[in-house]
């Protein structure tokens, strides 16, 4: 997308705390599993330096791919397609568009019947080359229901082929609201029997991490992260997300002619380019499960902070205050000549 920018490792070993305990640690780790960093991966620090990381490309319909140059890298597993763009396009080029013309809306026509040409025809040399196949829906303002449907009958996804819901940032005025990204998820698994990965930047996954649970879906997803860095250290864990599903880590914000984090034959510097936590292997296993990850507890809201009491010396009789003060100031800076003459107990309120 162009348009922004765990490991689990270790031997089962004997526990103090009984069988039960291991068979539960076990199942816990299991529910983990789920798109989590393969054992031994640097996934942190540079991951596309080193040969064992899979990765890959996503490109919408302006990127120029030569694919014969491309699939010279071998370390590329999977390619994931631009489908569909906020709400359908009207079938009518009458009436009110915003100010178009008829020409231009039967152009804008022809460019739309173009890029799902496109897109079908990068799917079938995608997946004839062995590559994995994904598709996203570039989030807009507007019904969330609708959106779900045009993805689906625009990007018409199989089984073994990821979705993605791509929300650029939190401002609702040009992007989906996260209120209708919930909504967009949960169509998307009604109708398939799976949900759908997210792709956000930094500022949009730590706000939905911090407020899991007014997004209990969205804080769920499979996390492709954009962040334009080279390193992510002390980032993860983020709310319920360990680590990343996908990072993309290359694309025209950070690549030009002189200098690119990673080049890819056949296309030019503005092709995004993204690195899995694991191998080719297991990227295949997990790419499309569709599945949320596991839910964390929520952090116990703070006590709330309450201030000094109040002291009263009041008089013997009870009938009017002495000297007034609280427990920061102490009794020493009160009155304390008046206390012994009067006789005065200390009333705690």
């Amino acid at each position: 997308m162009r348009h922004i920018a765990r490991t689990i490792a270790g031997a089962l070993t004997p526990s103090p705390f009984g069988r039960g305990s291991v068979v539960a640690l076990g199942l816990l780790l299991a529910l983990g599993a789920v798109f989590s960093p393969q054992s031994g991966l640097a996934v942190d620090l540079e991951p596309w330096k080193t040969p064992e990381p899979a990765l890959v490309i996503d490109a919408y319909e302006l990127n120029i791919v030569d694919w014969q140059e491309m699939l010279k890298d071998k370390r590329i597993a999977g390619f994931v397609s631009k489908a569909s763009d906020g709400l359908p396009e009207s079938f009518s080029c009458t009436g009110d568009h915003k100010g178009d013309t008829f020409a231009h809306c039967k152009t804008m026509w022809r460019k739309y019947a173009v890029s799902r040409e496109l897109y079908q025809t990068r799917r079938m040399v995608a997946r004839a080359s062995g590559l994995l196949w994904g598709a996203y829906h570039l989030a807009r303002p507007g019904n969330p229901i609708e959106q779900a449907n045009h993805f689906l009958d625009y990007a018409e996804p199989a089984a073994d082929e990821l979705m993605v819901l791509d929300i650029e940032g939190i401002d609702p005025d040009n992007f989906m609201s996260l209120e209708d990204g919930e909504i967009f998820a949960q169509h998307i698994k009604t109708r398939t029997g799976r949900y759908p990965m997210l792709y956000t930047n930094h500022s949009t996954a730590r706000h939905i991490a911090d407020n899991r649970a007014l997004y209990p879906i969205l804080s769920r997803l499979p996390l492709w992260y954009a962040r334009y860095k080279p390193g992510i250290r002390n980032v993860f864990p983020m709310g319920n997300w360990d680590s990343y599903a996908l990072w993309q880590f290359s694309s025209g914000a950070n690549c030009n002619k002189r200098r690119c984090p990673y080049r890819i034959s056949g296309t030019l510097p503005d092709i995004d380019v993204n690195v899995a936590p694991m191998d080719a292997a297991r990227l295949k296993v997990e790419w499309a499960k569709g599945e949320l990850l596991p839910e964390k507890p929520l952090p116990p809201e703070p006590a709330p902070t309450l201030g000094p009491p109040v002291i009263m010396l009041v008089s013997a009789d009870g009938t009017r205050p002495a000297c007034i003060g609280t427990q920061a100031t102490g009794v020493d800076a009160m009155t304390t000549s008046s206390i012994s003459v009067r006789g005065a107990r200390i009333a705690l309120r």
